[in-house]
């Protein structure tokens, strides 16, 4: 198997992956595997197919699902809901003043409006529209743990970087120093809206997902981040190549999870603040499974 590589320079690059997509067509390649940066590539991977090539995604499901053969990811809506079952055990039945560091405002990403939709919905909040961010009540009850009272502050993008998780952190803070939960889109993001929490004063119980070995499970461990949901994109890479390997040789192809119209790679809750009734391993655990190697 011959494999080239390439990638976008920051999350939702569209322009680069087109070009790369368009390159792999180019040299007759027999399949691509992407992480489709927003729906706006959907036309260059349907050419791609048209011309022959097998595509796979993996790790954040295009829309719809049959832009591509098939996905291979973790359920990003589930991910988000264990994040958001833990986050409403820590409330305790207080308020819950919540900062959610989203991905883009700019962007269409399924894996943005699933992990944000998911962490709602664990927390107990009528997410309405699950497929679009930020339409839900500001205000209401949350009924996860021992439910309560809750204020969404501000839906902010992160570009799912460290910089730009500290930069939404800031804007939220501007609007509330009341803050007391943040749900991130990944763990940079989370870590860099740490920094500004820090600089303010203010202490918040913050979620995220992805458990990646640096930085994820280190902001775990030192208590930055009070859980994470772990995905595991080597197992999602290795299934990729395993699987147009497969179709160029045999014309098999490999088949979605039962009920799902994608291929489940698993998802683990991890922290050392285990709640009772909800599934998790600890970060010790954790870091012997991140990335899924």
């Amino acid at each position: 198997v011959s494999i080239t590589t390439a990638a976008g320079k920051e999350d939702g690059d569209e322009a680069t992956q087109i070009q790369a997509i368009e390159a792999a067509v180019a040299r007759g390649d027999a399949g691509i595997l992407i992480t489709p940066a927003t729906d706006g590539v959907n036309p260059a991977i349907q050419s791609a197919r048209d011309a022959g090539l097998y595509v796979i995604a993996l790790d954040t499901p295009p829309n719809p699902a049959d832009v591509v053969d098939i996905t291979f990811a973790t359920d990003n809506f589930k991910a988000g809901e264990l994040i958001g079952k833990w986050a409403a055990a820590q409330m305790n039945g207080q308020k819950a003043n919540i900062a959610m560091l989203d991905l883009f405002n700019d962007k269409v990403a399924t894996v943005d409006y699933n992990r944000d939709q998911g962490f709602l919905t664990g927390m107990g909040i009528d997410v309405k529209d699950k497929t679009k961010n930020g339409d839900e009540d500001k205000t209401g009850k949350y009924t996860g743990g021992k439910g309560g009272d809750y204020t969404i502050v501000c839906n902010e993008p992160t570009q799912g970087a460290a910089d730009g998780g500290k930069t939404a952190m800031e804007t939220c803070l501007a609007k509330s120093k009341d803050i007391n939960l943040v749900y991130s889109i990944n763990e940079p993001s989370g870590g860099g809206g740490a920094d500004a929490l820090k600089a303010a004063g203010v202490k918040a119980t913050i979620v995220s997902v992805d458990g990646g070995c640096d930085p994820g499970l280190k902001l775990v461990k030192d208590g930055t981040i009070g859980a994470t949901s772990q995905q595991y994109p080597v197992k999602m890479a290795q299934l990729g190549v395993e699987a147009i390997a497969k179709f160029k040789q045999t014309g098999e192809k490999p088949k979605v999870t039962p009920g799902l119209d994608f291929y489940d790679t698993g998802v683990a809750l991890v922290t050392d603040k285990p709640v009772d009734g909800l599934d998790s391993i600890s970060v010790a655990e954790g870091e012997k499974l991140c990335w899924g190697k």
